[in-house]
């Protein structure tokens, strides 16, 4: 049972390890063939870096590492050294791949919107891997999380979005020009819609449903609070064979979060009793905004009426 518990724990490791390298070297890549030869700083401490080198001729893995240590710090105070473990891995890993990257990548300075995508597809690309084994390359999203602790009332996202905000319009100043700042908008935006397709599927809106029936249940519920973030509900369960009472946890979650949910429950209890189920919509806290649904309707609504008086007048 240990020596299965060893070995599992190493697969982990290692696979940490080889997707976090191989998600570095593409975000080296879209740094050092994209954004930075073409002055684009796209917000985080890889834009500050980006700005330092335009400036200064700094190399910008080893200032992302510099700037992100005292972040580091910071996050492993407020919200334990365990939890950033990996991401001061990976900061470690990308800044590494950025300047190796460097040496040998060769700048494409052709067509402004094909770098600005193709910058954007792969920075989203190497995040993703890197977000995937539950880590983060510092800057803003660890300061966002970190922030977020204490004022609860700012989503991560929108801390996240100010930060990347500042350094896009810091950017501009910088690189004295409005279509760097511009393009670095849309470098943004397509890294973001990369990320989200591949963690979270094409609809975000979507997801997975866990019932677990458990006699630890409190136990895996208080895991997947501390270690996943998401929320859980303890419903009232009674046995058809044994009529026995008990708790039944359900437990909505996003598709690349399934097998860390199971790992929890596996190692925590493997007799429990699971059902994973698909939620083909799943709207609150931590998925789709409801009131940006039926925005998004009222809009559609209002632009449907408006083509149809407009044919309408059309016709007379």
């Amino acid at each position: 049972m240990i020596e299965r518990k060893i070995r599992k724990k190493a697969r982990e490791v290692v696979l940490d390890i080889l997707l976090m390298t191989l998600g570095s070297l593409i975000y080296a890549v879209s740094v050092n063939c994209f954004s930075a030869p073409n002055n684009i700083a796209p917000g985080g401490v890889t834009g500050v870096a980006t700005m330092l080198n335009y400036v200064f001729g700094t190399p910008i893995g080893a200032v992302v590492f510099l700037i992100n240590i005292p972040i580091i710090l910071w996050a492993g105070l407020e919200i334990g050294y365990k939890l950033v473990a990996k991401s001061m891995a990976a900061i470690t890993l990308n800044a590494l791949a950025i300047d190796l990257v460097g040496i040998v990548a060769v700048p494409y300075h052709g067509d402004p919107v094909i770098y600005t995508l193709l910058g954007g597809v792969c920075e989203g690309l190497g995040l993703s891997l890197v977000f995937m084994r539950g880590a983060t390359t510092g800057g803003t999203d660890m300061i966002a999380r970190v922030l977020n602790a204490r004022l609860r009332f700012l989503s991560m996202g929108k801390l996240m979005l100010f930060a990347d905000g500042c350094v896009i319009l810091a950017s501009a100043f910088v690189f004295q020009s409005l279509e760097s700042a511009v393009y670095a908008c849309v470098f943004v935006f397509v890294s973001t819609k990369i990320i989200d397709a591949v963690l979270y599927g094409v609809d975000v809106g979507s997801g997975k449903l866990f019932f677990i029936v458990s006699e630890r249940s409190e136990e895996i519920g208080q895991r997947i609070l501390d270690e996943m973030e998401r929320g859980v509900t303890f419903l009232r369960s009674r046995g058809g064979y044994l009529k026995r009472e008990g708790e039944m946890l359900l437990c909505a979650v996003r598709r690349f979060e399934v097998a860390r949910i199971s790992a929890i429950v596996r190692e925590t209890d493997p007799e429990a009793f699971v059902m994973v189920g698909d939620a083909g919509e799943i709207t609150g806290e931590g998925f789709r905004s409801a009131r940006s649904d039926d925005r998004t309707i009222s809009e559609l609504l209002r632009s449907v009426k408006k083509r149809m008086k407009k044919e309408k007048a059309d016709g007379e």
